[in-house]
């Protein structure tokens, strides 16, 4: 007999993860067996092969651990405690056994409630009696900029990015669910922003694809069960329905409003909206790519001429590319920002300068459209 059908789903999830990464990190060490011995691509070099073990610093090795460590890629779990990422580090040490993958696990203690210190220690234990190792938690402190989902956010993704580097974990898998996606992409049309942020959040993002999401195409009810059927405690955040947070208002009043009033189907609904805008955004930003390095004069500058006759959606995506790229931070960069600069090409009646985040500002001269540090 096999497993429940939500334990299946959620390991079937993060086999296929696992296994992009496997491919990513063969991809990875024949290019770099190729660039410095010359070998091609898939043939043994001099000594290896069978009966010839591979040398202890071949390239990608990771220094420390026997031969066969240095050569199999560690993924990491992002564990909360809670049903989604506990099902996350469940499936990811099942599947991890049958792979050559080492199976690791990270809790992020943000402090922002009482005894935090404590629950992020059993979480620490609960990963470690799954069988995951290297596990430990990081203490972080959360600021106020942006507000205080946002702030908690940042602290976190540093904190992963900082423990992912000192391990040289090759992923770190996130628990975002299915749900998830359709409470980012609602909070995105609130905000009036543009596709990128409709596409909801990435399967795969930052640095060299480190993040992986496994679960957004399954329910938050299925991570749940999962858990329930494996007899996997759980911690259930109280700041989740805590109204004072807007995810969480979303979550408990204003989902539950739409499907009362739509019907059931929205967040899958919405979860497809996302995928059909990432395709879309992700198409139009590299057209913005080649349409900014062909708008540019021989001196580097942008010609105004040639930004006046692209679409205003790939225009605008070159505006926000180049004042990003003069150092105008890209989280306090907003619409009404790049409006002001489009108006510089558009609606030029001899304005001045405008002044953008990070000390930037945008200013026509001659023809040119220049953006720099003020």
């Amino acid at each position: 007999m096999g497993p429940h059908p939500a334990v299946a789903a959620i390991r079937l999830a993060v086999r296929r993860v696992l296994h992009d990464v496997l491919n990513e990190q063969t991809a990875v060490d024949l290019s770099g067996r190729t660039a410095s011995d010359g070998t091609p691509a898939g043939r043994p070099a001099p000594g290896e092969g069978p009966g010839h073990p591979a040398a202890p610093h071949s390239p990608g090795a990771r220094p420390g651990g026997t031969p066969s460590e240095q050569h199999r890629p560690l993924v990491l779990v992002a564990c909360s405690g809670g049903a989604d990422s506990m099902a996350l580090a469940s499936a990811l040490a099942f599947e991890a056994r049958k792979l050559d993958i080492r199976a690791g696990g990270v809790t992020i203690d943000h402090g922002l409630q009482d005894g935090s210190d404590s629950r992020a220690d059993e979480v620490v234990s609960r990963l470690r009696g799954l069988g995951l190792g290297p596990v430990e938690s990081v203490a972080v402190t959360v600021g106020r900029a942006g507000g205080p989902e946002a702030a908690a956010r940042d602290a976190r993704y540093a904190a992963l990015d900082a423990v992912a580097e000192r391990h040289g974990a090759a992923a770190v898998l996130l628990g975002h669910t299915r749900d998830d996606q359709a409470e980012t992409v609602l909070l995105g049309l609130a905000r009036g922003s543009g596709i990128r942020s409709l596409s909801g959040m990435a399967a795969v993002s930052g640095a060299a694809g480190r993040y992986r999401r496994p679960f957004l195409q399954l329910d938050r009810q299925t991570a749940r069960k999962a858990c329930l059927v494996q007899h996997l405690p759980v911690w259930d955040d109280p700041h989740n329905t805590d109204p004072s947070y807007t995810r969480s208002r979303l979550r408990h009043e204003g989902l539950p409003a739409l499907e009362k009033s739509l019907g059931k189907g929205v967040v899958e609904a919405l979860a497809r909206t996302a995928r059909l805008s990432r395709d879309d955004a992700d198409a139009l930003d590299a057209w913005a790519a080649n349409a900014e390095e062909a708008s540019r004069d021989e001196a580097g500058q942008l010609e105004c001429a040639k930004l006046y006759a692209l679409p205003p959606a790939v225009r605008s995506r070159v505006l926000r590319r180049s004042a990003i790229a003069a150092g105008s931070p890209a989280g306090s960069l907003f619409a009404r920002h790049i409006e002001e600069i489009d108006r510089l090409i558009t609606g030029w009646r001899g304005q001045g300068a405008i002044n953008l985040p990070g000390r930037v500002e945008a200013q026509r001269q001659g023809g040119r459209l220049v953006i720099r540090q003020g």
